[in-house]
């Protein structure tokens, strides 16, 4: 038992996640001492443990970087209970109280080990402390404190960029655009089933961070390349579950359905998942550990749900009050699960994902009473890709275009209209609408009926309107 619990401190250790970015090309550029100072008013420090029991070699204690002193009061993040603020280990170790030495100011500035530094000290370097490479800010500022993150050095662009590439295969950006794309011009069957997987591991994911309350590995000695979910727990990674269970969702429901080489999809749905895994730990974002039950827990989600999805989908379609059982069943998933006493960013993601789920789970069973977009027939299976061709293409990304433009202003138009009327229902000043969304009262009605409204014109305004404009 004992050297299991190493093990998972070993994964879970910061340092780990450091070497990654520096095998990877990432450096930090320094600490400012308003860092440093920073660093000390939280109480971030690290336990060094010895190389040879390969246990847990630091673990941060108050916030790390991109949360200010006001969210560690008000107790926002939690760190691990059962470790106590040491001064002297902290001292020693350069992270919080007192002077540092040089030595470790410039490996922390270097984003290098204390061993590597004195090595390269040692080789005559004049300044083993400088990296080479192309500095650049953290991708996003933090949701939650609007913080901007320190500066950072990449040596490795074709890294960064794929990386960067692989995060966003987990954003908003990607689900507004994958899902309906496959909707609009390939297998809306395929597609609203998807969004059923994705909602659900999503779903559980966001629920079981909310109850583990692990932080995001500390920086020092992790460089914050990304910083937008640094305020969200971190235990699961949900990027890593989602970028398990979409491609390999979507790999099996093709399976017998389209016609494709077996071996070319999974080889595919394969490099998509470890490419978004292997992001994360870029990004400093999750530890090891963090991306490992992320994905293990995913499997474990699609070994259970991916045999009832006909079932649940025929419901949807079929069942006379199915409507009511959808708009009850995510309503009251959100209502449940989410009762903390600050705001969460997850939250509202969570509400917003449930909203999506009930939308298009709403707009299928509309679109089966009026004979809209209905199924091929199995008779039809397997379906066939069409031959690739310049006109096929610019249908599909005219659709594409069309349609997101449709969805962006339906989400645009809902919000200006559903936080106002929120806010007036329930008492709360709208004036300052970041304040505003910060309660719960108004942030997850809001998003569940923003996004809702967004999921139910994916599968049912927009084919509408390009039934209209004759773009099917």
């Amino acid at each position: 038992m004992e050297n299991i619990r190493e093990r998972f401190g070993y994964l879970r250790d910061p340092n780990l996640v450091a070497r990654f970015q520096h095998m990877c090309g990432v450096r930090g550029t320094g600490l400012k001492a308003a860092d440093r100072a920073h660093l000390h008013n939280n109480g971030a420090f690290y336990h060094p443990v010895s190389a040879e029991t390969g246990s847990e070699s630091s673990a941060s204690i108050g916030a790390g970087e991109g949360e200010n002193v006001q969210t560690a009061a008000l107790g926002h993040r939690r760190r691990t209970p059962d470790l106590k603020h040491d001064p002297k280990r902290a001292c020693e170790n350069g992270s919080a109280g007192g002077e540092a030495t040089g030595l470790q100011v410039g490996a922390l500035r270097s984003g290098l080990t204390g061993s590597e530094y004195r090595r390269a000290a040692q080789n005559g370097s004049k300044d083993p402390g400088s990296p080479r490479g192309s500095t650049v800010k953290p991708l996003r500022k933090n949701s939650l404190t609007e913080d901007t993150g320190q500066e950072f050095v990449i040596q490795n662009r074709f890294l960064f960029y794929l990386f960067t590439f692989g995060t966003e295969l987990g954003n908003e950006f990607f689900y507004i655009t994958f899902f309906p794309f496959i909707m609009w011009n390939l297998d809306a069957f395929i597609s609203r089933r998807l969004i059923m997987v994705w909602v659900w591991v999503m779903y559980l994911g966001q629920c079981t961070k909310d109850v583990v309350r692990w932080s995001r590995p500390a920086s020092p000695p992790v460089v914050k390349v990304e910083m937008f979910y640094n305020s969200e727990y971190s235990m699961p990674s949900t990027h890593a579950m989602s970028g398990t269970a979409i491609p390999f969702s979507l790999f099996f429901m093709t399976y017998n359905r389209w016609e494709y080489p077996s071996s070319l999809g999974f080889i595919l749905a394969l490099c998509w998942c470890l490419l978004v895994c292997t992001s994360r730990i870029y990004m400093g974002m999750h530890s090891v550990l963090d991306v490992i039950v992320g994905f293990l827990y995913s499997v474990l989600i699609l070994v259970f749900f991916l045999p009832v999805l006909d079932f649940i989908d025929g419901f949807n379609l079929t069942c006379r009050y199915a409507p009511l059982v959808i708009v009850s069943l995510h309503l009251g998933l959100g209502l449940l699960s989410f009762t903390l006493d600050t705001w969460s960013t997850s939250r509202g993601d969570t509400a917003q994902i449930l909203g999506t789920g009930a939308g298009v789970a709403l707009a299928s069973h509309v679109n089966y009473r009026f004979g809209l977009m209905p199924d091929p027939a199995p008779e039809r299976l397997p379906l066939v890709l069409p031959a690739f061709s310049l006109g096929l293409v610019g249908m599909a990304v005219l659709r594409l275009v069309l349609g997101v433009l449709v969805l962006v202003g339906t989400r645009a138009l809902m919000k200006a209209v559903t936080i106002p009327l929120v806010c007036r229902l329930f008492g709360i000043p709208s004036g300052d609408v970041r304040r505003a969304r910060q309660h719960m009262e108004v942030e997850l009605p809001y998003r569940y009926i923003v996004y809702g409204t967004v999921g139910f014109n994916v599968l049912f305004l927009v084919p509408l309107l390009f039934s209209f404009l004759h773009l099917i």
